[in-house]
């Protein structure tokens, strides 16, 4: 068995603590461009009639 799985962890926040770790070992220069890579931006659409109807961010 896994130690990610042993330790009561799902593969998504395995990795997640794993990104995480790897982008605080890396020099100042590279950080703040992993750093930029991390954010997310989801949207959201409301689908009617198999069309959209509305949008948020």
């Amino acid at each position: 068995m896994a130690a990610w799985r042993q330790a009561g962890l799902n593969y998504i926040n395995y990795s997640q603590i794993a990104a995480r770790l790897v982008r605080q070992a890396l020099k100042a220069e590279a950080r703040t461009e992993a750093v930029k890579r991390d954010e997310v931006n989801v949207k959201f659409t409301q689908w009617t009639d198999g069309k959209p109807a509305t949008e948020k961010q």
